[in-house]
């Protein structure tokens, strides 16, 4: 070889040496990577390992063969110190079930294997299970004898022989299903479930679950027995991590599932707080946390602890483009041992409905997952169209009438700002003569003194130009709230009304071979569209009445009729109850509009109007004293000027 090739040679290995060492993994790094090893591949590698050797012993001497090798035991050994006595075994189940769920555990990991929810169906029909199988992870993890232990990964022992176990229940009334007041009132039966890990030398890991009649509650125990002798005096705590890769209960929507999973917790005697939902996340919770809920748009999985977690790392890692998973969901919560090793750490699961009389019932803040509004927006939600909705669901099945009914209710209840603002409107029609009268009086050059002659007119003739805005202003609280209301209420999954198969998602009629931009999608709402047009000629009338979109508001006309066009984009693929909604509310207007022209007498109230204006306007002390000091001030300067 020549110089410049040995020099290349050099060269290349040089930098692929300086490479290799600055790229190398640090210390904490390869830790990293060995506790994020799957421990159950490493154990299936050596049963892999111990068969082939067990095929070579066969054929050469049959009676030598062991049930079990002890190099397979060694190495289970140098792996998992005194647990390596529980890394083998066959998994089985027990499914503890009561009338509202069926939950199944196993014995690999003695973790809720799966969660299904009777009374409710996936969109697509089949059984709706909140997560199952390897999709979740659920159990501790800590260091034993320097070695990494995750109990997900071990057989534990189940307290019970038989795989099923069925608590006993009464009929429970439609509209009590897991209400505590009702269990309280009509006690039912309550069973429980052990999962034991035990390592000998008594060293114990141990899982309670409890399951009472009719109830979304699952007790979730945990015990542990000392385990101070194997993690080391310096051990203060364990890590609790569950991770469920959330399946998809509802058909793919911007505004739906997608937009409305995330993760929720609450800080122990503190708010309620979340990710954002609109992006995967992962935020480190420093103080107590109470507990933490993983939520999807109409369920939820929470688990909370009788007295708090120490500390907690979450994260959600969204998948929205996926039919099958919302998001990916994790939280790994500390939980403190005590000197002697021994700990009995009491907490709950909820498995169950995001409806908010279930979820507030419990007193922990939980209702809190349910987007009902800021301030005075959720109040209304809470103190009147909920109790309302409640009371006409106990009594009604059919939630197109009950959305019917509900805006009748809601239409009563804001019938005297109504009122007013026709009244207000029907004066503003009545005066148009004259105000245009006075507009022409002065012409286009003029409008300052058009507006203040136009203001004066008003005055003597006692009509306030805003008294038929300010009543619609007061209904808009009512309005935004059903805009909060109806995407997220429940009992409006999968309820059909008319065309609508699930008023609790868009009602489409047409599938367009395209998507439409600005949120429309590539569907065609009915609801939605009919509350458009209905929209629309609410707002023609609305112009024919009061006159709007005149020379004296230019433009106002067309950005009127330009509202209901950009609704029909943003409601097209929002829930079809709230287009139900909005549609009888306008219905019910134009019929309340009717009934107020046929007994209101407008030829009364132009005369009254006349007579006001005949009256002298008497001045108020204050606004004589602001013309008296206005008086005084100019008299001042002009003496100054002098």
């Amino acid at each position: 070889m020549d110089k410049n090739t040995i020099a290349g040679l050099v060269l290349i290995f040089i930098i692929l040496f300086t490479a290799s060492y600055f790229n190398k993994p640090s210390e904490k790094e390869l830790e990293r990577l060995r506790l994020k090893n799957d421990s159950i591949a490493v154990i299936e590698n050596v049963k892999a390992k111990e068969s082939a050797k067990q095929v070579e012993l066969s054929a050469m001497q049959p009676s030598a063969i062991k049930p079990e090798s002890s190099s397979v035991q060694n190495e289970l050994t140098n792996l998992y110190g005194v647990f390596s006595v529980a890394a083998k075994g066959e998994e089985k189940f027990v499914t503890l079930e009561n009338n509202l769920m069926k939950v199944v555990l196993s014995n690999k990991g003695g973790k809720i294997y799966s969660v299904e929810l009777k009374n409710y169906k996936r969109f697509d029909g089949k059984p709706l299970v909140l997560f199952e199988g390897e999709a979740n992870r659920f159990g501790l993890n800590f260091f034993s004898q320097n070695k990494s232990i995750q109990t997900d990964h071990f057989f534990f022992q189940p307290s019970v022989k038989e795989s099923i176990v069925t608590v006993a229940t009464s009929k429970v009334p439609i509209g009590k299903e897991g209400r505590e007041k009702f269990n309280k009132d009509n006690p039912g039966d309550s069973k429980s479930v052990s999962m034991l890990l035990d390592a000998g030398n008594n060293v114990s890991i141990e899982y309670v679950y409890t399951l009472r009649h009719n109830s979304y509650l699952v007790g979730f125990d945990i015990k542990t027995s000392g385990l101070k002798k194997v993690t080391g005096a310096n051990s203060e705590y364990v890590n609790f991590l569950w991770s469920i890769n959330m399946p998809r209960q509802e058909k793919m929507s911007k505004f739906g599932e997608n937009n409305q999973s995330t993760i929720f917790y609450k800080f122990d005697k503190d708010v309620v707080d979340k990710l954002d939902p609109a992006k995967s996340e992962s935020k480190s919770l420093s103080t107590k946390v109470k507990w933490i809920g993983f939520k999807q748009q109409f369920f939820s999985s929470v688990v909370i602890a009788d007295q708090a977690f120490q500390n907690a790392q979450i994260s959600t890692k969204k998948t929205d483009l996926d039919s099958s998973y919302v998001a990916e969901m994790t939280a790994d919560m500390t939980i403190p041992l005590d000197v002697k090793g021994s700990e009995s750490f009491p907490a709950k699961i909820f498995f169950g409905p995001n409806q908010y009389n279930t979820l507030n019932q419990f007193d922990l803040g939980m209702e809190e997952q349910l987007a009902l509004g800021w301030t005075i927006i959720g109040w209304v939600n809470i103190y009147i169209v909920i109790p309302a909705f409640d009371f006409l669901h106990r009594y009604i099945s059919n939630y197109g009438l009950i959305i019917l009914l509900l805006t009748i209710y809601i239409k009563l209840l804001t019938l005297i700002f109504t009122y007013k603002s026709y009244i207000s409107t029907a004066k503003m029609r009545l005066l148009k003569p004259e105000i245009e009268e006075i507009q022409k009086k002065f012409g286009d050059d003029k409008k300052l003194e058009s507006q203040q002659a136009v203001m004066a007119f008003y005055k003597k003739a006692g009509v306030n130009p805003m008294g038929g805005c300010l009543p619609m202003v007061l209904q808009m609280p009512i309005l935004i709230a059903m805009f909060y209301f109806f995407p997220i209420s429940i009992e409006l999954r999968q309820q059909s009304f008319l065309w609508a198969s699930d008023l609790s998602t868009y009602d489409s009629i047409m599938t367009l071979p395209f998507t439409v931009p600005f949120g429309f999608g590539n569907h065609v709402s009915l609801f939605c569209l009919l509350m458009t047009i209905t929209n629309i000629l609410y707002v023609k009338y609305n112009n024919e009445m009061t006159g709007a979109g005149t020379q004296q508001m230019p433009g106002m006309k067309t950005m009127m009729y330009l509202m209901p066009v950009m609704f029909l984009f943003i409601f097209n693929s929002y829930a079809a109850g709230l287009s139900l909604y909005y549609f009888l509310s306008l219905v019910l207007t134009f019929v309340q509009m009717y009934i107020f022209k046929q007994l209101i007498d407008e030829d009364k109230i132009h005369a009254q109007i006349k007579a006001k204006q005949k009256i002298p306007v008497t001045k108020s002390k204050f606004q004589a004293k602001l013309e008296e000091m206005a008086k005084q001030k100019a008299l001042n300067d002009k003496k100054k000027s002098k």
